[in-house]
């Protein structure tokens, strides 16, 4: 199924691409392409990101996941609504349209702290005897399978509609949103938390309705619930998002073809412009009704079958947030002034984690993303927050500061102990784990900026872009937790993250630095000891001097060579070059250890200032 929609689609975009360049489309008229055998696509990050995973799967210790041990999760969106971030996903236990299914809901207050997963819809009993129009089997013991393109409405009587699908799969090859379905769901999030009873608000055409589990949205005694799902369905743009799962010919849906994963917004001149996977769009003049043309790739886009996100950005700006290439990495960023002409492309997830459990259908990277949408709420920070999945498998959120640029606002001058709050890292890309979280923390009575890491298949990170600078010193001061276990990395890189100096707290205890494919040391280190570390580097001569509290180290050539740098790395284990451009997709087996925790290593930073010379 899934491969003759490729080659549909493949088909409609070579025939829409003749006409692109003549319309009145969205383009990236950049000269910034991804790198694929970099994860980070060798890309500039856009400055301030904070991404971080909120449910990190795990088989064999479910309290540590979602209670249930289920490893298949994906598909997530967000929305904000009366001070709270809602994220639902959907969840199986081992792969892609193979059941149990259901659907689950995390919750924060600030983006940093999530709740335990809570079930929003669960698991649907299929009939016994039950067959699918087009397929030979017939169900026994089955359960139906969640996807859903769109997950929250907030009404105009400022109601929160969660939403969910329940579509039927017989095996794993058979597509759930197919059209032939049972239908999709909905109920309400109250203001105190709890849930209201779970409706259908649109059954399929080939589902006997007598059969179903959950009443029809009208049999609701709650008169303004009613009256929210019929506002709903009266918008086009929101029914747009229908289309994959809804009949071929539903007619509540304004365009019925079927191209995939719709998200919008508006212009200034109130246009819509849509966009779908492989980077489709068009655009439409009547608030979605109908559309000006058939959807085409965007002239420029590099985008393959993955979701692209589009939006409004608090600084009446636009941005994309999509993978710019035909794997699903890295997760990038582009921005317009006008929402039509996108003209750079900046990294905001460049990291591969590993795949700890196979699956079907499970493809490596961070992918289908979704932001918040128009009206579903407007966070006070005024940043860019999107939701993702890495790997199919663990659930992500990312924040990025408006304007959103690649250019350091200046040298790092961070004495952590003299800055307040999290504003200490507004200038900061952080990476946390929710077994490896990053942030400021008190320690020993001062604030320090803390990395831990317990987690054996990833690593938590930081990093300061810098003004780019051929002669530099910076000094910094570090204490590590321990050193018995763990590893600190310390790493000077360019622009595009190639690094030229690596200097490393190892588990051995020793101080170390990378020489070529060999590891000098300065010497040993002691845990909860402070450490200042004064580093000079000349890219003229490819060569940098040490001092560590003070003592001359000498001086070392740069491992590998770099026309100036732009950013200080610190990273809680070694760079992953895994999965490359030719790994098979569709990892069929499970790491060893995969549920397994590490035992703690802990780090802290407090300070980081850098100077051009």
């Amino acid at each position: 199924m899934k491969m003759l929609y490729k080659i549909v689609v493949a088909a409609v975009i070579s025939l829409n691409c003749i006409s692109a360049n003549a319309q009145d489309t969205l383009s990236y008229t950049g000269n910034t392409l991804s790198r694929i055998d970099y994860h980070h696509g060798q890309l500039r990050p856009a400055i301030g990101t904070h991404a971080q995973q909120i449910m990190r799967a795990n088989r064999s210790m479910p309290e540590e996941s979602d209670g249930f041990g289920w490893t298949y999760n994906h598909a997530p969106m967000i929305a904000y609504w009366k001070g709270t971030f809602f994220v639902n996903y959907l969840n199986n236990p081992v792969g892609e349209h193979i059941p149990p299914s259901q659907t689950f809901l995390l919750r924060s207050t600030d983006g940093k702290d999530w709740d335990f997963p809570e079930v929003l819809f669960p698991i649907y009993d299929i009939p016994d005897g039950y067959q699918k129009e087009g397929h030979d089997g017939v169900a026994e013991d089955l359960q139906a399978v969640m996807h859903q393109r769109m997950g929250f409405y907030v009404s105009s009587s400022d109601r929160l509609l969660a939403l969910g699908y329940y579509g039927i799969a017989m095996d794993a090859k058979d597509s759930p949103n197919d059209g032939k379905g049972i239908g999709r769901v909905v109920r309400e999030i109250y203001e105190d938390g709890t849930f209201g009873p779970i409706h259908f608000i649109r059954y399929n055409s080939s589902w006997d309705r007598s059969l179903s589990k959950y009443p029809y949205y009208e049999e609701s005694g709650d008169e303004g619930f009613v009256a929210a799902c019929e506002e709903l369905m009266d918008e086009p743009l929101m029914m747009q998002q229908w289309v994959e799962e809804a009949d071929r010919d539903d007619p509540l849906i304004p365009l019925q073809k079927q191209f995939k994963a719709f998200s919008y917004y508006h212009l200034e001149d109130g246009s819509v412009v849509g966009l779908w996977k492989h980077a489709l769009t068009s655009l439409s003049k009547d608030g979605g009704k109908t559309w000006e043309y058939d959807p085409v790739r965007a002239p420029g886009v590099v985008n393959s079958n993955a979701k692209i996100w589009g939006q409004r950005t608090s600084d009446d700006r636009f941005a994309l947030v999509y993978n710019p290439s035909e794997y699903r990495w890295p997760l990038a960023i582009s921005t317009s002034d006008d929402g039509l002409e996108y003209e750079d492309l900046l990294l905001l997830h460049g990291e591969i984690s590993a795949m700890r459990y196979g699956g079907n259908y499970k493809s490596y990277g961070p992918q289908y993303v979704r932001g918040i949408l128009e009206g579903n709420g407007t966070p006070p920070d005024g940043k860019l927050w999107v939701t993702y999945s890495v790997n199919k498998e663990d659930i992500w959120v990312a924040s990025s500061p408006v304007p959103i640029t690649d250019q350091a606002p200046g040298h790092a001058n961070e004495v952590f102990g003299e800055l307040e709050g999290e504003n200490a890292l507004q200038n900061w890309n952080t990476y946390s784990l929710v077994w490896g979280p990053v942030g400021i923390e008190e320690w020993k009575g001062e604030k320090v900026l803390a990395l831990r890491d317990k987690d054996p298949f990833d690593y938590a990170k930081a990093e300061r872009v810098i003004p780019r600078s051929e002669k530099l010193t910076v000094s910094l001061e570090v204490e590590a937790g321990q050193n018995d276990h763990g590893q600190f990395q310390i790493e000077f890189q360019d622009g595009k993250g190639r690094p030229a100096v690596q200097l490393l707290f190892g588990e051995d205890g020793l101080i170390r630095y990378r020489a070529g494919y060999r590891l000098g040391s300065f010497g040993s280190y002691e845990p909860g000891k402070s450490y200042k570390l004064e580093v000079e580097l000349d890219v003229a001569t490819r060569s940098y001097d040490v001092k560590i509290n003070g003592q001359e180290k000498g001086r070392r050539i740069f491992f590998a060579p770099v026309d100036a740098i732009e950013r200080v790395m610190f990273r809680t284990g070694t760079q992953r070059y895994f999965p490359t451009p030719e790994t098979p997709t569709n990892q069929d087996y499970d790491l060893e250890g995969a549920g397994s925790m590490d035992q703690e290593a802990a780090y802290f930073i407090r300070s980081l200032v850098s100077k051009s010379l």
